[in-house]
């Protein structure tokens, strides 16, 4: 593990999308103790959640880091990982709280940063560190989403790089506008 890079990936919204409202066909469901009472709380998988997980503990060295509370996101991570490639598992107690958001800052990891990248829907997340970070789409739920399908190939990539922020650099990672920007292209060509 101490060679390859550290892959820290966020939870919900980047991985599940999570309700405290019953949604229909959800994935698991959980039960969450606030204030005495047990709540349920149903889980959605992002689709190719499995596959992207999978891929990445093969890659990566894998770390869960994610500002919900533990006591929901070791749960959801229990049913989500089935593969155990996430090593390491960083909740909100871990995050820095800077400028009214949770932020994961990646010099905390005891890595050198230059050897981490971050995966996350949210920019406020990764404001220490936007040159380590790859942003996905916010995921609420859209069963036809294919953002973690379409990111392996650059992730597999990314996996050989020496210098994480050079690569990124060099290299942009794919965007989801663009893709649907090359979709409607293409439908255009027709």
């Amino acid at each position: 593990m101490a060679d390859r890079i550290c892959a820290v990936i966020d939870l919900d919204e980047t991985l599940v999308h999570s309700s405290f409202k019953y949604v229909q066909d959800p994935d698991f469901a959980i039960g969450v103790e606030i204030e005495g009472f047990v709540h349920q709380v149903y889980v959605l998988k992002r689709p190719y959640a499995d596959e992207f997980l999978r891929r990445m503990g093969e890659l990566f060295e894998c770390v869960l880091f994610t500002a919900s509370l533990a006591k929901y996101a070791d749960p959801v991570s229990d049913h989500l990982d089935k593969w155990g490639a996430l090593k390491y598992r960083l909740f909100r107690e871990a995050c820095v709280f800077h400028c009214d958001n949770y932020v994961k800052d990646l010099s905390l990891l005891g890595r050198p940063v230059d050897r981490c990248v971050i995966i996350d829907n949210s920019p406020a997340s990764y404001m220490l560190n936007k040159e380590n970070a790859i942003q996905v789409k916010t995921w609420l739920g859209d069963r036809s989403d294919t953002e973690l399908r379409d990111l392996l190939p650059y992730m597999e990539e990314l996996a050989k790089a020496q210098s994480v922020s050079t690569y990124l650099r060099e290299h942009p990672p794919p965007s989801h506008s663009l893709l649907n920007f090359g979709h409607i292209l293409h439908l255009h060509d027709h």
